[in-house]
């Protein structure tokens, strides 16, 4: 294998990664579209924490690392939660603490929201990763390095 193939801080990396809880139930995994995906160091896509983990790795390795959320997922960020008319819902919609909901974006896309609190008219709802605050465990399968 070339130096080429190791991950640098400098280096794109073509991965697929399980997502799984503690208890070991999967979260998320770019296995279930048979899809990688790039990750570019030292562009800040990466946490610090990752992007250390898997420096030196090569072509063909995986890395298993039992971390916290935001350590992946980045840190929860207050300003994320939002407070909300409970008459800015359609009927429609199920409200339930815990039920995560799509709202639109200001560029027409979806972004997710979790429902934490109900309380009379007024709909607590957080943007954040629902896994950043959580410990998670991250397997990690390098496909390809680029530089």
């Amino acid at each position: 294998m070339t130096t080429e193939q190791i991950i640098t801080a400098d280096s794109k990396a073509l991965v697929h990664f399980n997502v799984l809880l503690k208890d070991g139930s999967a979260a998320d995994s770019t296995r279930v579209n048979g899809k990688p995906v790039w990750f570019v160091f030292g562009d800040g896509s990466l946490t610090e924490v990752i992007e250390k983990s898997l420096l030196g790795l090569k072509a063909g390795e995986e890395k298993k690392l039992e971390i916290h959320g935001s350590d992946f997922f980045g840190p929860a960020n207050p300003d994320d939660i939002h407070f909300m008319d409970i008459n800015q819902f359609s009927a429609d919609v199920k409200l339930e603490e815990g039920s995560i909901i799509a709202f639109e974006d200001m560029m027409g896309g979806t972004v997710p929201g979790m429902i934490r609190e109900i309380q009379g008219h007024s709909v607590k709802v957080d943007f954040n990763h629902p896994l950043a605050d959580q410990d998670i465990i991250l397997e990690i399968e390098i496909v390809e390095v680029r530089q």
